[in-house]
């Protein structure tokens, strides 16, 4: 037997809706026990009502300056994004992160600034990072995931649940997981992006026969 990555299509999520309620709705005949179902962190994210517009945000002094040191791919590497982490996790502790991530690399240690930023830093998408029509918005890292992810394997009734941030440059983080799974493990699965959170809209993915695959390996 072997693991079967199935997409589910929703329609377009909004803060309106709970990501609990909406699995439910799509995806409920299709999970078993044996399944594991994961769930796109932004969307939860967007669910949850964590998101807010260039608009709302006045980038001060500080935000503007560290951004110019964060790699253009980076979704703090704009003045809004960088005040979009700061309002989160304070302008000290981010120009603090900040001072000592630059000092690092000058003896070959690269991380150091997410380590110290806090877990918003890393987790923030920035405008365009996200489907639409959020894509105009900057995306805070999702609120207790490990409690969503406990919320969806009571309700469904699966064997694991997931909240899981992938992209398609092969990496992968699961923040959240119901009791007993292993995120690392998932991450692995998970790697090659099986969400379209774009026009494809499927941001649930149920992980087939989890379970039973797990219980082989170990056999």
């Amino acid at each position: 037997m072997e693991l079967e990555l199935i997409p589910v299509k929703t329609r377009i999520l909004t803060p309106k809706d709970d990501i609990v309620d909406t699995i439910e709705k799509y995806a409920k005949d299709m999970i078993g026990p044996d399944d594991v179902v994961s769930v796109a962190e932004s969307v939860v994210a967007i669910t949850q009502g964590r998101l807010v517009t260039p608009e709302e945000l006045k980038p001060g002094f500080l935000a503007k300056l560290l951004c110019r040191f964060v790699p253009q791919k980076g979704s703090l590497s704009s003045a809004y994004g960088m005040q979009s982490a700061m309002a989160v996790e304070g302008e000290w502790r981010m120009t603090f992160a900040m001072l000592m991530g630059l000092l690092a690399k000058f003896v070959g240690r690269n991380g150091v600034f997410y380590e110290l930023a806090g877990e918003q830093a890393a987790l923030i998408d920035d405008v365009t990072g996200t489907m639409p029509p959020f894509d105009k918005c900057i995306v805070y890292g999702p609120h207790k995931p490990n409690d969503v992810a406990e919320a969806i394997k009571q309700r469904l009734g699966c064997y694991g649940a997931a909240v899981a941030d992938v992209n398609d440059l092969k990496r992968a983080a699961v923040l959240g997981v119901s009791k007993g799974m292993q995120p690392e493990k998932l991450a692995r699965i998970l790697i090659d992006n099986p969400f379209g959170n774009a026009s494809q809209r499927t941001p649930i993915v149920i992980i087939k026969n989890y379970a039973k695959v797990a219980a082989q390996a170990t056999a």
